[in-house]
């Protein structure tokens, strides 16, 4: 089978990455107050670094070459490296799609980020199958409200709406810790 990447996908593509630059730097514009910021799996684009000048940046990713701060799986436990509530801001953008289970990513998420701490999620919804793999899940608005639903201050929930009637290409995400 060839791989063709069809005209819509590379377009959806774009938008993505630019919804993604613009959500970070609407959030730095707003939040950028100083801190400690994590920033999960940012190796493939720009990340939080190129937005949030301020904050004190350390990475996480699951990927060994990463170089990242910290080698961790999101997913799981990580107590022997990560304190409860150590960070003051986390970015976890184009990630959760990716994770075997979304569920523990976020209460992973939520025990190291610190209380009225800021979350920073996006994911795409009507896009196709990508990298890296695993490429799990496609999270609507109803999922995004229901991964947050406990300890969770939803503050946003932006769509970049497609042509499509209820198939958004991407969803932006600002939520507080309680």
């Amino acid at each position: 089978m060839e791989n063709n990447v069809s005209e819509r996908d590379l377009m959806h593509f774009e938008l993505l990455r630019d919804n993604v630059t613009s959500f970070l730097d609407d959030c730095a514009s707003k939040y950028d107050t100083g801190g400690l910021l994590l920033d999960i799996a940012p190796q493939d684009h720009a990340g939080a670094r190129a937005c949030f000048k301020k904050n004190k940046i350390e990475t996480l990713d699951i990927d060994p070459k990463s170089n990242a701060t910290y080698i961790a799986d999101i997913c799981s436990v990580n107590k022997d490296m990560l304190l409860d509530d150590k960070f003051d801001v986390i970015v976890c953008t184009e990630v959760l799609e990716h994770t075997l289970n979304p569920f523990d990513a976020i209460k992973e998420i939520k025990r190291i980020l610190r209380k009225d701490g800021l979350a920073f999620f996006s994911a795409p919804f009507d896009f196709r199958i990508h990298g890296p793999l695993p490429d799990c899940w496609r999270i609507s608005e109803y999922g995004w409200r229901a991964l947050l639903k406990d300890g969770w201050e939803i503050l946003e929930i932006k769509t970049l709406e497609s042509d499509r009637f209820l198939m958004p290409i991407h969803y932006t995400i600002v939520a507080k810790k309680k």
